[in-house]
């Protein structure tokens, strides 16, 4: 079992930056792949960046350039730092992991860039 638990997400003008932080109940070392999710209302729950253990990275083509991800293990962390936000950005962002057999999802944070 692994418990996720995001926080940072909230109100933002176009062009701001956001962190947000993603906390896991188990030590994150030991997992291979976490990543970013995110939901718009009325849109397909998407991937929008992943890391592996060995710290390769992978973004949507949406945010590359905008988005970095990266993961503390030392304090089974995994973070997204977004600058350059657009109203399109405009989400409830879940943590992911895969545990063989299994997939965690966190609570979801909501992120809302206003123009």
């Amino acid at each position: 079992q692994v418990q996720l638990v995001e926080s940072g997400g909230g109100l933002v003008q176009v062009g701001g930056s956001l962190g947000l932080s993603c906390a896991a109940s188990r030590r994150t070392g030991s997992i291979n792949t976490m990543g970013w999710y995110r939901q718009a209302p009325g849109k397909q729950r998407e991937m929008v960046a992943t890391i592996t253990r060995s710290g390769s990275t992978n973004y949507v083509d949406s945010v590359k350039g905008r988005f970095t991800i990266s993961r503390d293990n030392a304090k089974s962390t995994v973070y997204l730092q977004m600058s350059s936000l657009k109203p399109e950005d405009t989400a409830v962002y879940y943590c992911y992991t895969y545990v063989y057999p299994n997939h965690y999802w966190g609570q979801g944070t909501q992120v809302t860039v206003s123009s």
